[in-house]
Formats: structure tokens, sequence, C-alpha cells
């Protein structure tokens, strides 16, 4: 891959001398999903496939930005005193973002710079090619210019990019995920406060297997902002009559007892969700540590039906891919993984059960849809490096 790029960038600009080639990782999120942004606990792990870039510094205030995996778009070129605003769909609004929120920290560019990216996350799949992208741009700065950021910065500042320059309102897990991943690790977060803990991801006789809809799901114009929307005027309203910063704080007893503060029928179902899904997270990194990984299938099982159910972010392409893996011998759990919408399913899988799971599941999801499911048998990555 590294000379891969390297060639692309000398093709664009002449020589690929003192030319650094850089990775971060996409994530697939196991258990925990839309709590992220509700002061809950996320269980994502850092893979293997991500977003790779070749950058150097340039003598003027220039930007240059190809993408290998955009090449009809081209060359495209921006001013670094001039970021200005997003602009409508062009996928070099990630990495300007992340320019423009180091900015905002006081981390200002002395001098412009050429980057070449490619990526091997399948656009749209929901395992957060964006966040990768932010995190690798990050980490580019970062190494480029000497800038003092930790990793931890590096994730909040990507996460401050999407929300603020993107206009897309996610928490904090993928960029997390991606910034921090640790090798055969997933790691335990508290969004509430970015307390963290690795957890050896020990399957013993099972993989974790990712299968891609191939529903692309577009979140910024999903109905994701809506559904924070919703848990934000829950939580407030749950605040007049219980002391709580977020609705990760509540157990599910005191959910049960207060839930009758909240006005509106939707809105309890979407704050119900947020709360039983934390609990169910801590739940299951419990069982885990315990080497319970069939009580942990079951939580990841419980956890799609709350998301179809309650959070309304699956759909149909996602419902069969699931309920058809969960007729298969040999699945211990499967679940949409990602904002939903589209994207792809998590599976924990025996190790004689996995030829037999893409067999069943691919004729199955043909025949229902007409569509061609793709399978990736995950591996637990680091987060950034240089190659």
């Amino acid at each position: 891959m590294k000379e891969k790029l390297l060639k692309k960038f000398a093709e664009l600009f002449g020589d690929a001398e003192g030319v650094k080639v850089y990775f971060a990782p996409g994530r697939v999120n196991l258990i925990g999903e839309h709590t992220d942004y509700n002061g809950g606990h996320v269980f994502p792990c850092a893979l293997t496939i991500g977003t790779y870039g070749a950058a150097r510094k340039r003598e003027d205030h220039k930007l240059h930005f190809y993408s290998m995996n955009f090449e009809k778009a081209g060359l495209l070129e921006a001013d670094a005193d001039a970021l200005g605003e997003a602009k409508e769909s062009d996928w070099t609004n990630y990495p300007k973002g992340v320019i423009w929120a180091f900015e905002k920290r006081g981390f200002k560019m002395p001098c412009g710079m050429d980057m070449v990216i490619f990526g091997n996350i399948p656009n749209g799949s929901g395992l957060s090619s964006s966040a990768s992208l932010e995190v690798l741009t990050g980490y580019i700065l970062r190494d480029l210019y000497g800038f003092d950021v930790t990793n931890v910065d590096l994730a909040l500042i990507g996460q401050y990019a999407e929300n603020n320059y993107n206009g897309m309102n996610c928490g904090i897990m993928d960029q997390f995920a991606s910034a921090m991943g640790k090798k055969d690790n997933a790691i335990f977060l508290d969004t509430a406060d970015l307390s963290y803990e690795y957890a050896p991801l020990v399957l013993e006789g099972a993989k974790v297997v990712v299968t891609n809809s191939k529903v692309k799901h577009s979140l910024v114009n999903s109905a994701y902002n809506q559904r924070r929307s919703e848990c934000e005027t829950a939580l407030s309203e749950l605040q007049k009559v219980v002391d709580i910063k977020g609705l990760g704080d509540l157990s599910e007893e005191e959910f049960e007892k207060h839930k009758s503060a909240i006005e509106d029928e939707v809105r309890v179902r979407r704050a119900r969700h947020a709360v039983y899904e934390n609990q169910r997270t801590i739940r299951a990194v419990e069982a885990l540590k315990k080497n319970d990984v069939k009580l942990f299938g079951e939580l990841m099982n419980a956890s799609h039906v709350s998301l179809r159910d309650d959070y309304e972010v699956s759909c149909e392409e996602i419902d069969i891919l699931v309920d058809e893996a969960w007729k298969i011998p040999g699945v211990i759990g499967s679940r949409i993984t990602g904002g939903g919408f589209g994207g792809c399913t998590v599976s924990i899988v025996k190790d004689e059960a996995i030829d037999t799971f893409q067999e069943q599941l691919e004729k199955a999801y043909q025949e229902k849809t007409g569509k061609t499911a793709e399978f990736y048998i995950v591996e637990i990555g680091d987060g950034p490096y240089i190659l």
C-alpha cells in the first residue's frame, strides 16, 4: 500500500521525496449503540482496515487533496488560511474540518500540504470511514507540524470537526476507537467522562464477522440528528424529576420509575433504548471478562431488537441479515452496528460455522433483497501509526 500511495503522490506532485505514509483504522462496535451521545458506555474495537495517507508540507499555504477512491473528483485545492464553511458533498470536508478544528484550538498550520489518501473501508458501510479519515488527518498534522496533542485530543478534535464543520451530531465513539485502538482488544469507554479500559477480545473457537448489507447510510442527511434531539428533550424532561447529567446515569429500574415525566411516547422509546442499551453494554463486558460468550451474544441480540423497535434505526435489509443469522447454528449473537439506516451487521460466529454462515446468509439475502452481501472476518488492530 505504501508503494502504491508514493507512486500516485509522485505522479501528482513530481516526486515523493520526504513523503511519509500514515494509517488510521476504521472501527466496529460490538455493543453499545447510540449511547455515546447519551453519556453511556460503548464497546468498539479498531479494525485492520482503514484509511492510508501520504503527506508532505508545501512552501506556500495551499492544501492539495487527492483520493484514490474518488479519482473522478481529481486533485482538489483549498487555501489553509481560508477554510470557511463546509461545502456540500465533498470528501475533503473531513480533512478540512480537522484542520479548521485544530485552528480553533490555537494550532495554525505554518504552511500548506499535499495529501493523497486511499481507504479500504467500504464507503457508507457504517464502519467509520469518516472518523478514520479525521483521525488520520489529525495524526498527520501532529507529525508534520509538531502540534502538541494526545491521541485522545485527536479523537475530540475529529468529533468537534464532524459536529461543527460537517453538521453531523455524532458522539465520541468512532473517533475514539480509531485514535485509541489496541490490537486484539476492544475498548470499554464511558463516554460521560472518557474513562476507558482495554478488554482483551478472547473468543475461543469463534470469530467476529462483519456483514455489509450494501445499503449505504448517509448519517448527516438521515434521522441520526433527530434521534439525538429526541434524547436531549427526553433528558430535559427527566431532569425535572431526577438528578442526572445524561440518560446513561439511569438504571433500568430508575428509568421505569420516572419515565412518565417524558411527555411523548416516541421519546419514551428513544430514552428507554439509551438506558437499557447502556446497562446491556456494562453487562456484556462483565460477561466477556468471565468468558461467558453465550451471554455476550444474547445481549447483542437484545441490542438489535431495541435498535429496531425502540430506536428505529434499522432497515428491512439489515433486519433480514440479522433474522437469517439468528437461524444459523453456531451464531452466538448478531446485531446492527454503527449509526444505522443501512451499513453492516456484526456477528460472533463459531469457527466451524463460518463457512455455513456466509453461504446461507448470502443465499437468503440475495433471494429476499436481490442484493449481494459482503463478509469480513474481523482482525482487531492498533490505532494510527506511520508505515
